[in-house]
């Protein structure tokens, strides 16, 4: 199984660009404090890296 990534949002997107906000919306976080997982490649690595300010992060083994 694939390597997955647990992406816990930590900061609110208010007053942040628009691109950010729907950068975090497309990982699947709406609330602060929510973590979703999803796999690791390089499309969320990307998304992650632009909002990484906003986000904590952890690798899970699968």
């Amino acid at each position: 199984m694939a390597n997955k990534l647990q992406i816990t949002l930590k900061r609110s997107t208010i007053g942040r660009p628009e691109d950010q906000k729907l950068t975090v919306r497309t990982l699947g976080l709406r609330k602060i404090h929510q973590t979703v997982e999803q796999a690791d490649n390089a499309a969320i690595r990307g998304m992650i890296n632009k909002v990484s300010h906003l986000v904590e992060v952890k690798e899970i083994k699968g």
